[in-house]
């Protein structure tokens, strides 16, 4: 198995400004997919589409401030199984995000592909934090031929 790992930090007043990003639907939409809806309780399934396709992810865990875990349950045949795990520690004026998608069977152009996309979007999600505007698909960098 291997994973997709990423360490961001975001400017903010408190870590809870990151959690709610992480975990409301409509604030999911504002920085990953604009067509996001579902359910962001624990046991809910929410529905990310893309421009490319879509992702059904299943609220694992909730910790307020702490911690999300999804796991992947429609999707790419990659993904399913796959878990999007966000660890939210605070250092300085900054909530440091740990940022695991873990599971993967194995590494290849896709894994690669999503590696590079899930950076844009910590990005989209650090811009929204800081200034109330993301860049969610489909309004998102292209990094290649496949969005």
């Amino acid at each position: 198995m291997v994973d997709i790992l990423h360490r961001v930090g975001v400017i903010s007043p408190s870590v809870d400004d990151v959690y709610a990003a992480l975990t409301s639907v409509d604030k999911l939409a504002g920085w990953w997919a604009s067509d996001t809806k579902g359910d962001a309780d624990p046991g809910g399934v929410i529905e990310f589409r893309f421009t490319a396709g879509g992702f059904d992810m299943k609220v694992i865990d909730l910790q307020p401030g702490k911690r999300v875990v999804w796991e992947v349950v429609d999707g790419p045949e990659e993904w399913i199984g796959t878990e999007v795990i966000w660890d939210l520690k605070r250092e300085d004026d900054y909530t440091i995000i740990l940022f695991k998608h873990e599971g993967w069977k194995e590494p290849g152009e896709f894994m690669y592909h999503c590696s590079t996309k899930w950076a844009s979007y910590l990005l989209s999600l650090k811009q929204l934090v800081e200034t109330g505007t993301g860049a969610p698909d489909p309004h998102d960098v292209q990094i290649s031929n496949w969005h």
